[in-house]
C-alpha cells in the first residue's frame, strides 16, 4: 500500500511553540480536562453528540472533535480509542460523509457478534462520551476533479466509505456517471437505502442497485445473487471506462479484484476482513524484542499482533486489517509471511504490519 493520504498537520501558533519546552502535554491534559473534557495540549478527542438507527443491527454516531482534528477526505477512516471495563481499545471506522458544515464526524457501526467495541458503540455508548480520535487515513478517495465513470461495489459494512464517496459526488452535482452495487444478506441489514434511492431519483447520472443474497428481490432497484461476470454485465454494462472501487469482506474484495481488475480502467479496494488463505506453517519460532530485550516463543502462521497479545503485550493497533498502519513495526532480521496473500518476505530490514504478518523464522522486532 502506498503512503497514507492524511490532511496536513495543524501548525502550532507562535505562543505554543514558545512555551512547548516548559509544558508536559500529559500534565496539561489532566488539568485542562477538569475544565472541559475535550481540552488537550495537542491530542485529538471527540465527544458523542447524536445517534440514530441505521439498520436492524447498525447505528450512526455523530462525534464533535476538538480543535486538534486536522480534517479528512471522503472515503477515509479514523481510529477511535474507547475505554471498556478499564481497558483502552482502539478500532478503525470509516467516516460516512465528506467534511460537513457543522464539523461533526459520522461513523456507522454494525454490532458484531463477540465484538467488544462495536457492541459497546451500538448498545452502551451514551451522549457526552469522550473518545480518543486518530487523524484520518486511507487512500480510497476521489480525484480532485471527478470525471469519467465510477463503479462502486460494497458488501455489508463496506458501504460506509463508499457512502461518503457518493455523498461527496452528490454534493458536487454528480459530475461523473456513478453506479453503486450494494450487497447484503437481507433487506433489513442495509444502511442508507432511503437516501441512496432519493439520490438516484435526483441525479440521472447515479444508478443504485441493492443485491440480496438470502432474500427475493421486490423493488425495481433490487436484484438477487452474488458477484459474478453475469451480474456485472447485467447491472453495469460497459466496464472498460470505469474507475472501480470495492469494499467489504476479504473474500468479496478478492473476487471483485479477479473479475474487474483486468476489465476496468482502474481498480482500488479495501477489505474489512482477511480473505481465506490456507497457511500451513507449523511449529514455533523465537521473536526477540530489541527495545525490551525479551525473547518470546510464538507459533508460526499466526498474526504477530495476536501472538504478542497472547504473551501479554499490547502493541498499538487499530483496524487489524493492515489499513491504518497503527501497528507498523520495524524488523531487523528474519522472514515473515504476508497473511492475506500467503507471500513469504525475506528482506532482512523492513517495516511490517503486525496484524497481517506472521513469523516464518526467528525474528528481531523493534519493540
Amino acid at each position: 500500500m502506498n503512503a497514507q493520504i492524511r490532511p496536513p498537520a495543524r501548525r502550532p501558533g507562535p505562543l505554543k511553540r514558545l512555551i512547548r519546552p516548559l509544558i508536559k502535554p500529559d500534565v496539561f491534559d489532566f488539568w485542562a480536562s477538569r475544565l472541559h473534557r475535550t481540552w488537550t495540549w495537542e491530542r485529538p478527542l471527540a465527544r458523542l453528540v447524536a445517534r440514530e438507527a441505521a439498520s436492524a443491527d447498525a447505528v450512526t454516531l455523530l462525534f464533535k472533535p476538538n480543535r486538534h482534528w486536522a480534517g479528512h477526505r471522503a472515503g477515509q477512516h479514523v481510529n477511535l480509542g474507547i475505554e471498556i471495563d478499564g481497558v483502552r481499545l482502539t478500532r478503525s471506522y470509516s467516516l460516512t460523509a465528506p467534511p460537513r458544515a457543522d464539523g461533526l464526524l459520522p461513523i456507522t457501526v454494525k454490532a458484531i457478534e463477540g465484538g467488544k467495541v462495536s457492541r459497546h458503540l451500538c448498545h452502551d455508548a451514551r451522549m457526552g462520551d469522550i473518545v480518543d480520535l486518530g487523524q484520518a487515513f486511507g487512500e480510497m478517495t476521489l480525484p480532485a476533479s471527478p470525471r469519467g465513470a465510477f463503479l462502486l461495489l460494497a458488501a455489508g459494512s463496506g458501504i460506509t466509505p463508499l457512502m461518503a464517496l457518493v455523498r461527496d459526488l452528490a454534493g458536487q452535482g454528480m459530475p461523473a456517471d456513478t453506479t453503486l452495487l450494494y450487497w447484503v444478506r437481507r433487506r433489513v441489514e442495509a444502511c442508507f437505502v432511503d437516501e441512496l434511492r432519493a439520490l438516484a431519483a435526483a441525479h440521472p447520472r447515479f444508478r443504485f442497485r441493492l443485491l440480496l443474497t438470502r432474500e427475493a428481490a421486490q423493488a425495481a432497484d433490487e436484484a438477487e445473487g452474488r458477484i459474478d461476470d453475469v451480474l456485472l454485465d447485467t447491472h453495469v454494462g460497459d466496464l472498460a471506462a470505469r474507475q472501480a472501487m470495492a469494499c467489504g469482506p476479504g473474500g468479496f474484495v478478492e473476487t471483485a479484484r479477479s473479475l474487474l481488475a483486468p476489465r476496468v480502467a482502474t481498480f482500488q479496494a479495501e477489505a474489512f476482513t482477511a480473505p481465506p488463505v490456507l497457511v500451513v506453517d507449523e511449529g514455533e519460532v523465537d521473536i526477540r524484542l530489541q527495545r525490551s530485550g525479551r525473547t518470546l516463543r510464538v507459533p508460526r502462521g499466526e498474526s504477530l499482533l495476536v501472538a504478542l497479545e497472547q504473551q501479554g503485550l499490547k502493541p498499538p493497533s487499530g483496524c487489524r486489517m493492515g489499513i491504518c498502519n497503527t501497528c507498523a513495526c520495524g524488523k531487523s532480521s528474519g522472514s515473515t509471511r504476508h497473511l492475506p496473500s500467503g507471500e513469504l518476505l525475506h528482506e532482512p530490514t523492513q517495516a511490517l504490519k503486525l496484524c497481517i504478518h506472521s513469523a516464518a523464522t526467528d525474528l528481531e522486532l523493534d519493540l
